[in-house]
């Protein structure tokens, strides 16, 4: 058992001083004993992670790691949070995993708002299950846990994808050899997302909302061009030129250049030109993505569409491009996708319709159109 830290300021010797003369105290370092009786010597700042300092009080390295401690900036709330959390946690559990996921160059590279998203799913999983061995968790334990979400498929599937993230930074750091989340399945969705919005959607909005309002303006920029909310709330005169508005999508960060629709630029031409969004909440501000959400559904609410959302205009979009014959790498293009996996739905569904319109017709001409037998 290790002694206490000893919460006084270390006093440590001037090496320029004779013996016994004066003595420097050091702020914010504790020594402690190890159970080999050794002296051990740490910089423990209230809201800095802390730090091990080598060697003796006064000699060169300690002085030197001192210092740079001393003169460390103050760390942000989330990792002081993180560092209190690691002190606490048990080596290789759950829990010190994901401390260790939010520590990993792959963390620090993602965008702001998606580690947002990120946490809220993996701070829940780590508060119920944290205290279990991430060495001993197996493919049949995370499964069982992943059922027990079935009520709320998408919520399993986004947590799937987070833990798989999580469990191949175990096998990098060498604490297992394999990543058990890769041999799990998550219950399946019992719908397709979000809805699309059909033909008839767009005209019952078109006919509850004119030209020149906020809101048909909003219907169009999400149409015709194909964009996720995050990003057409940002649009303005300022991303337009040679005819196509420029778009780099805050979610991938993917670059785009769209050629505007007529119909879209109609709208556009009505806004005014001091206006440095093309969108703007009651306030003459741009809207937050959550704000232009809420505002856009009621806007669908009030024309007798209940269930269609921003993102299902997204959807409409690329169903309309893959019903004009676009290929998927066009509709990826324009959408912004990085991979043609989620474009070859759109493409599939409208070869579907074209090939089974195709092959009824040749049935019509094959055999002709019955005769109607006079009724008895």
């Amino acid at each position: 058992m290790s002694a206490p830290a000893d919460p006084r300021p270390c006093a440590a010797p001037d090496p320029d001083a004779p013996d016994g003369m004066a003595r420097i105290d050091l702020p914010y370092v504790q020594a402690l004993t190890d159970r080999h009786g050794r002296r051990r010597y740490y910089f423990r700042r209230t809201g800095w992670p802390r730090v091990t300092l080598p060697g003796e009080p006064g000699s060169g390295p300690f002085m030197a790691a001192y210092q740079a401690a001393l003169d460390a900036a103050p760390p942000t709330p989330a990792a002081t949070l993180e560092a209190r959390i690691a002190e606490r946690v048990q080596p290789r559990s759950i829990a010190a995993l994901v401390v260790e996921y939010y520590r990993s160059p792959e963390w620090a590279a993602l965008r702001p708002s998606t580690r947002r998203g990120y946490r809220s799913q993996l701070d829940r999983f780590r508060t119920r299950y944290g205290n279990l061995g991430a060495v001993s968790m197996q493919a049949h334990h995370l499964e069982a846990i992943l059922h027990r979400m079935a009520d709320t498929p998408a919520a399993a599937r986004n947590l799937r994808k987070r833990l798989r993230r999580v469990f191949r930074l175990a096998v990098r750091l060498g604490w297992r050899s394999d990543n058990p989340v890769v041999a799990t399945e998550a219950p399946r969705a019992r719908s397709g997302g979000f809805i699309a919005w059909s033909e008839d959607d767009i005209t019952a909005f078109e006919a509850r909302w004119p030209a020149g309002g906020r809101e048909r303006l909003a219907l169009y920029l999400l149409l015709y061009t194909g964009q996720r909310r995050s990003d057409i709330v940002g649009m303005g005169r300022q991303h337009i030129r040679d005819g196509r508005i420029a778009v780099c999508q805050l979610k991938t960060s993917a670059r785009l250049q769209i050629r505007i629709h007529p119909v879209l630029q109609a709208e556009l031409d009505r806004v005014p030109a001091t206006a440095l969004t093309f969108l703007t909440n009651r306030y003459g501000a741009p809207f937050s993505a959550a704000g232009f959400s809420q505002w856009f559904r009621e806007a669908a609410q009030a024309a007798g569409l209940t269930d269609r959302t921003a993102h299902g205009l997204r959807k409409a979009a690329g169903r309309r491009l893959a019903e004009a014959g676009c290929s998927a790498k066009q509709i990826a293009a324009v959408l912004g996708h990085r991979t043609l996996e989620e474009v070859e739905r759109y493409t599939r569904d409208a070869d579907q319709a074209r090939l089974a319109d195709d092959a009824m017709a040749r049935l019509e001409a094959t055999t002709g159109t019955p005769a109607v037998k006079p009724s008895t």
